[in-house]
């Protein structure tokens, strides 16, 4: 084997189309990212270089997922791919959530096989159309696994053949305790390509995939960027709502959104009852990327597993840049939900796989005050040490680990 001399450039194959670089079918993908990075550097909520470098990190996410989508998928070979995990944030991402995406063909049979873990729910969501940063997209059939038949040790296949307008099957698998639930398994395929070659490679067929990616990186900035103010930022400040349907979602989910403006010597105390007809109930803080923030490293999410219950039943969290508890020697709260440096951002609760309905009285109620007034606030305030603390952020990064890509 042979290599061109050290500083020079390969010489162009006369028998090799494109080998002297007149494809460049990579043209709009760069053209892309360059305007992604224009969009990004344009936000309005920019303040520092912090938020700033936190949105060139969800830059790279969104280059990463529309690679994913472009490249990984076939519409004649399906399977279930990851668009959305803590290195690719969008849409206010549950932290305590699998996403699985598999993108569908009008009329064509799909057979869904898995195995059922031990998570807290996992659902199965058709959408029509697709999010956009002038309308959402539509839910054409939705349904938890408990609408499925399944054999002793968990596993389930189901047919589906795709409606008219079907685009997208997303499947959620939820985690209440991060320690010690534990994923299924997922697959689909189409029974009229299984057991066929992939086409082969293209020049036509690697355009489109780039134009494809190229698309998806300044849509899907823009569709996060216009997203949260049809619903959350319609919210006035440090407020939540009272539990309703999620927009788009499953018909045994529940949400309550808002959003929060904090000083950093101020702290916003949610009290929500704990839901015991809910397998999952939860409360994250995201940022005003309409992403969730770090939720290995720092303590950004709690479900119910994870959070401590008043005696009344009541869930007590606070939110604030600082720890909250007053006492130097153990300055954490097991309910801290930290903001990160954001002094703005997105906020939302859920319950999923409800066994009955949800009123205001098992919504939230929000309490803004000073940062020193919080013990006053909280009754049973049981503050945590420094190595405590430590010691739950060392349990999230396992359990995120555990069920995550990495």
């Amino acid at each position: 084997m042979t290599h061109a001399p050290h500083g020079t450039e390969p010489a162009a194959n006369p028998d090799v189309p494109g080998t002297d670089g007149s494809w460049d079918l990579t043209a709009p993908l760069r053209e892309a990212i360059a305007e992604g990075e224009r969009l990004v550097a344009a936000a309005p909520f920019i303040r520092s270089e912090a938020d700033l470098l936190e949105g060139y990190d969800y830059l790279s996410g969104r280059i990463r997922m529309a690679m994913q989508t472009a490249f990984d998928y076939d519409l004649d070979r399906p399977l279930f791919v990851q668009p959305t995990h803590q290195f690719s944030r969008q849409g206010l991402d549950n932290p305590d959530a699998i996403y699985f995406n598999a993108y569908l063909r009008e009329g064509v049979e799909y057979v869904v096989r898995g195995r059922r873990g031990t998570s807290a729910d996992l659902s199965f969501q058709v959408m029509g159309g697709a999010y956009t940063a002038d309308s959402a997209a539509t839910s054409l059939m939705a349904f938890d696994d408990r609408e499925l038949e399944r054999d002793a040790d968990g596993s389930f296949e189901f047919t589906y053949v795709a409606e008219p307008g079907a685009k997208t099957m997303i499947v959620r698998e939820v985690f209440c305790d991060w320690e010690i639930e534990e994923p299924g398994w997922i697959t689909i395929e189409r029974t009229d390509t299984l057991g066929q070659p992939a086409r082969p490679l293209t020049r036509e067929l690697l355009t489109k995939k780039y134009e494809v990616a190229a698309r998806s990186i300044t849509s899907s900035i823009r569709t996060w960027f216009a997203f949260p103010h049809w619903f959350q930022y319609a919210e006035p400040v440090n407020t939540l709502t009272a539990p309703q349907s999620t927009p788009g979602g499953l018909s045994s989910q529940r949400s309550s959104i808002g959003h929060y403006a904090l000083a950093e010597d101020e702290a916003m105390i949610v009290s929500v009852p704990r839901c015991d007809e809910a397998a999952y109930q939860a409360i994250q803080v995201g940022s005003d990327w309409y992403a969730s923030t770090d939720y290995e490293t720092h303590q950004t999410s709690l479900t119910k597993a994870q959070s401590a219950c008043d005696p009344d039943g009541v869930m007590r969290f606070v939110v604030s840049e600082h720890p909250p508890s007053g006492d130097p020697a153990a300055p954490y709260l097991a309910n801290w939900l930290e903001t990160t440096g954001h002094r703005t951002g997105s906020m939302m609760l859920r319950w999923q796989r409800l066994e009955r309905d949800l009123g205001p009285e098992d919504g939230p109620s929000v309490e803004v005050v000073k940062l020193t007034d919080v013990p006053s606030r909280l009754p049973h305030l049981a503050p945590l040490t420094a190595e405590e603390y430590a010691a739950r952020i060392a349990a999230r990064q396992r359990g995120v680990a555990r069920r995550m890509i990495s």
